[in-house]
C-alpha cells in the first residue's frame, strides 16, 4: 500500500470516469441538474451536521466549497457568525437562499478569492477533480481551526448507473472513494480524524423527461433512449408530485483534521 502513488491513482479513476462522463466536473451538468438537486436534498437528514456539531459557535465562521444549493450553507448560517459559500454552477446559486449573515461566491474552488475561515467544509465535491492536492492544499491553508471533507464509499446511487447495468451490461468507471481519499491524506502527511454515516440516498424528478435528461448527462456511450425510458418507467416511483429513484443505503467517510499550516 505504500508504494502506492495515491495522487496519481486518484488521477486515474477521475480520468477514466471521464471517458463515461464528465457530470461531476461540468458546471452545465449542475445547472442542468440543479432543480432535481435540491429537491432532492432539501428534506434528506443530514448526519453530516451532526459531524460538525462539535466545532460550531456563534463567533466562528465557515467557508462551504462546492455549496450546492446550499444544503450546509443555510443551516450552519444560523450557528455561526459568517458563511462563505463557494459555489460554480449558477443553476445551483439560484436555489441558495439569502442570508444576512452569509456571502455566495461564484467560483470553483481552484480559482476562488475568499479570506480564511475558523471552519471548511467540503461535502460531495472531490469526486470530478483530477489534481486533489493542491485542492486539499488550499483547504488546508483556508482553515484556521478545522477541515472537514465528505465523499461516498459506496457506488454512485444514481439512475444512470442502474440503467448502464440494465442496457450496457455494466455501471462503468466508477468514481474516486473514501478509502481513496484516506490513502491519500496519508500520503500528504496528514492523519485524519474519521466518522463513517450511512444514510438512504433517493433522487426526485418532476417527470420522466426530467430524469432522461439527468441520466443521459451520466451514462456515457452507448445510450439508448426508449429503453432508458422504459427502464425509468420501471424504476421510478411516484411520491406525490415527484418521481423518485430509491438509491438504497449509501456509505460515507468524513476524514476531519486540524490544519497543519
Amino acid at each position: 500500500m505504500v508504494e502506492i502513488d495515491w495522487a496519481e491513482r486518484w488521477k486515474r479513476i477521475v480520468e477514466d470516469r471521464e471517458t463515461l462522463a464528465s457530470g461531476h466536473a461540468d458546471t452545465g451538468y449542475w445547472d442542468r441538474r440543479s432543480s432535481s438537486y435540491a429537491r432532492s436534498t432539501q428534506s434528506r437528514v443530514d448526519d453530516f451536521l451532526k459531524v460538525l456539531e462539535p466545532y460550531l459557535s456563534p463567533r466562528k465562521t465557515l467557508i462551504d466549497v462546492g455549496a450546492g444549493a446550499g444544503r450546509h450553507a443555510t443551516p450552519l448560517a444560523e450557528r455561526l457568525e459568517w458563511v462563505t459559500a463557494v459555489e460554480p454552477s449558477e443553476g445551483m446559486r439560484s436555489h441558495i437562499p439569502t442570508r444576512d449573515n452569509m456571502t455566495v461566491i461564484a467560483s470553483s474552488w481552484e480559482d476562488a478569492e475568499v479570506a480564511p475561515a475558523d471552519l471548511v467544509i467540503c461535502s460531495h465535491v472531490l469526486y470530478g477533480v483530477a489534481d486533489p492536492v493542491p485542492f486539499i492544499n488550499k483547504l488546508e491553508r483556508s482553515a484556521r481551526d478545522h477541515v472537514f471533507v465528505m465523499i461516498r464509499e459506496s457506488d454512485l446511487p444514481h439512475p444512470a448507473a442502474e440503467l448502464r447495468r440494465r442496457i450496457a451490461g455494466d455501471a462503468g468507471p466508477r468514481l474516486p472513494r473514501f478509502s481513496e481519499l484516506f490513502m491519500l491524506l496519508v500520503q500528504m502527511g496528514i492523519a485524519p480524524d474519521v466518522a463513517f454515516l450511512r444514510y438512504p440516498a433517493s433522487t426526485r424528478y418532476a417527470d420522466i423527461d426530467e430524469a432522461l435528461i439527468d441520466s443521459r448527462a451520466l451514462f456515457g456511450q452507448g445510450w439508448d433512449e426508449a429503453a432508458a425510458r422504459a427502464a425509468l418507467e420501471e424504476i421510478l416511483r411516484r411520491d406525490g408530485d415527484d418521481l423518485v429513484f430509491d438509491g438504497g443505503l449509501v456509505l460515507s467517510g468524513v476524514a476531519h483534521w486540524k490544519p497543519q499550516t
